[in-house]
């Protein structure tokens, strides 16, 4: 433990919920749901390829007992890979946050992408000795598979297999390239300006879940054009508009189940069906199964 957390009295220590799903590959998860910052370590030595997500709220990395801070918000992720030195995990993670990380031996994950490794920039020979740091946004499909590991509720005895399979499926989404648009290439994501008007685009979408406005309508709003919209959305949400906003829809009809403070109705109403059997179909074909079993699976 660094001196900058042995002086620091307000940052609580805690632990990772820690799931070993293969030999050299791990899963961490953690959710703060205290007023108090906790701070997380566990020593990673450099074998290792990091994978962090930031699910709710904010965290923040520290580095060289604290001599150098990296911030990690809500909804996006950092990818770290330094095969020089080790690099520790030395997390703070704010109030009411919620943290994923899959670290991964680089023999393991030159086995999953060995026929593939010429699109992932740091496995090619020239970066083979490189440090690597990323960050990334979370797109609403990682969304949720996180939300699925984050709050797993099921048999005990099962849970290393599922984290495998939830692992690999998040790597996968991590790694998956839109054939007709490459973030890094694409010029409109230069634009800072219009970057920040896709994002305004997708807060308009999910504050308006229940009652969305028209793509076209959207379009106005923001000050884009609707070919813009949509092809910046794209690029940046991996998804279209309104198909992210079903992920979204779908994702918060979940969690109003979980808590089980309104009936099936009230929940399809929250998030915009007018119909019970809309909602219920909905759900359906997003998770396989309706509500009400669902539910029922809960418990």
């Amino acid at each position: 433990m660094n001196q900058e957390f042995k002086a620091n009295k307000s940052v609580a220590r805690s632990a990772f919920d820690e799931t070993k799903v293969d030999e050299g590959v791990l899963v961490l998860t953690y959710k703060n749901e205290t007023n108090e910052m906790q701070s997380l370590d566990k020593e990673i030595d450099s074998n290792f390829i990091q994978f962090h997500f930031c699910v709710k709220g904010s965290s923040q990395f520290v580095f060289n007992e604290g001599r150098y801070r990296l911030n990690i918000l809500e909804e996006n992720s950092l990818l770290l890979y330094n095969p020089q030195r080790d690099l520790p995990i030395n997390l703070e993670v704010n109030p009411h946050s919620w943290m994923v990380s899959v670290l991964i031996s680089i023999k393991n994950f030159h086995g999953l992408f060995s026929q593939e490794a010429d699109y992932i920039t740091f496995l090619s020979e020239d970066n083979r000795d490189k440090k690597y740091y990323k960050d990334g946004i979370i797109s609403p499909s990682m969304a949720i598979v996180l939300n699925q590991l984050i709050n797993y509720n099921l048999n005990q005895s099962i849970k290393s297999l599922y984290f495998k399979g939830k692992a690999y499926e998040l790597l996968s989404l991590y790694f998956n390239r839109s054939e007709d648009a490459n973030i890094e290439q694409c010029p409109f994501l230069v634009d800072e300006t219009n970057v920040i008007k896709i994002k305004n685009a997708k807060d308009i979408m999910i504050s308006r879940m229940a009652e969305p406005p028209s793509l076209q309508e959207l379009a106005d709003e923001i000050g884009l054009s609707l070919k813009k919209l949509k092809e910046g959305f794209k690029q940046i949400y991996g998804d279209s508009v309104f198909s992210f906003l079903f992920d979204y829809k779908m994702e918060v009809a979940r969690k109003l189940l979980e808590a089980g403070n309104d009936n099936v109705n009230e929940v399809g109403h929250k998030v915009g069906y007018s119909t019970s059997s809309h909602f219920i179909a909905a759900f359906k074909k997003k998770y396989g199964t309706t509500p009400k079993k669902y539910v029922m699976s809960l418990n």
